[in-house]
């Protein structure tokens, strides 16, 4: 008599609780904002509402870097450059919508280009004015970079520290590369000063709201994409590349071909956080292609646990928060130091992270066969 393999869960109970976190959020912070008066305990501030949509796409970002990290073994450090470009296709597009309400009145050119005296619109900034062209560009700006520099790289079976040196090599020459007047991003200064997004005012309370529950879906989206590629048969040869990508050659799998696959869902994911992040913080510039920028998305991970998915989420989120808690007082100076110090703590003490730490402790108190029914949760990256 055969017996029946269990399937392995998509989402599981932990996967089920964050979902419901996630949309509960969605649902609830609106619903405070709009249904309570401002002198309310109970009331979230509209610019609470922004700031908790950023933390949203700070999670989406350490997702995507989870993926390939945790994952596929992939360090990653210059992830930073595809939330920029997604955040830059975005700000061409909001560009595009001020028109001739700018300083300058043209109704074509982007006040930076007036002022720097260019005559015509370069022609990568045509079809800008359209969303559907825009949203495209999101995805396919990282895409085509994360395929071209992954192509080059996982074929030259470049790894380990060099291949994390070399991406953030990439993104450090994106850096010095958009600080320059003369590429028509807005050197130092950016992108910035937006008016409308899809016909509605940017600073809208309403408009705010709706990016919220955007940066919401999108997370929610995002972490059962990257939850279904993990528990797929392609998720499981992702791991064993991690943990022994000879071997994965040597049973005859291309293993160049699933990490690149990997790489460049990444990427669009991290465009993608970038797109929503530049509308609620109205601008994007260089900065955002700091090689210190990418580093800190990997703290973000760590801290929140590697390889668990929710972890890398959890872990922006609260990092994030600290950030804004401790920047804001007498503290501020200290902050990268106390970053720093967070890092190396969590390396030291907590090296699964909190989430990785939590389910080590729910694995020894399991029982062999899983509540659920189904396949064991992957192990968290050593």
């Amino acid at each position: 008599m055969s017996t029946l393999t269990p399937q392995p869960v998509l989402l599981g109970r932990s996967g089920l609780v964050f979902l419901g976190v996630v949309l509960g959020a969605a649902v609830l912070v609106p619903l405070l904002n709009l249904a309570t008066s401002p002198d309310s305990a109970l009331h979230v501030p509209t610019y609470v509402v922004s700031l908790l949509g950023k933390y949203l796409t700070y999670a989406l970002l350490a997702l995507s870097v989870d993926l390939i990290w945790g994952y596929v073994g992939i360090l990653s450090l210059g992830h930073g450059a595809f939330f920029a470009l997604g955040g830059y296709a975005m700000g061409m597009y909001l560009m595009r919508q001020i028109g001739p309400r700018g300083v300058y009145g043209d109704p074509v050119l982007p006040d930076f280009m007036v002022f720097l005296n260019w005559k015509e619109l370069p022609w990568f900034w045509h079809g800008f004015d359209l969303f559907p062209f825009a949203a495209l560009m999101v995805l396919l700006a990282p895409g085509i970079l994360a395929l071209v520099f992954g192509w080059f790289a996982f074929r030259s079976r470049v790894t380990g520290v060099y291949l994390s040196i070399i991406t953030q090599a990439m993104t450090f020459a994106l850096l010095l590369a958009f600080f320059r007047n003369d590429m028509g991003f807005g050197g130092n200064n950016g992108l910035t000063d937006f008016k409308d997004i899809l016909g509605f005012n940017i600073q809208a309370d309403g408009t705010r709201l709706v990016l919220f529950v955007l940066s919401a879906l999108a997370l929610a989206l995002g972490y059962v994409l990257c939850r279904f590629l993990v528990r797929s048969h392609f998720g499981k040869v992702l791991i064993a590349i991690r943990d022994a990508e000879t071997r994965v050659r040597f049973t005859g799998y291309r293993a160049e071909n699933y990490k690149l696959v990997a790489f460049v869902v990444s990427a669009m994911l991290a465009g993608i956080a970038g797109a929503l992040y530049v509308p609620q913080v109205g601008i994007i510039n260089p900065g955002e292609f700091s090689p210190a920028n990418s580093i800190e998305i990997i703290v973000w991970v760590a801290v929140g646990g590697r390889g668990t998915l929710i972890g890398a989420a959890l872990g922006a989120v609260l990092v994030n928060y600290a950030k804004t808690y401790f920047t804001s007082g007498l503290l501020a100076p200290y902050w990268l130091f106390m970053l720093g110090g967070l890092f190396v703590a969590v390396t030291l003490f907590l090296p699964k992270g909190i989430v990785g730490t939590f389910y080590e402790w729910r694995d020894r108190r399991a029982s062999a066969t899983p509540a659920d029914g189904g396949l064991p949760e992957p192990k968290p990256a050593e």
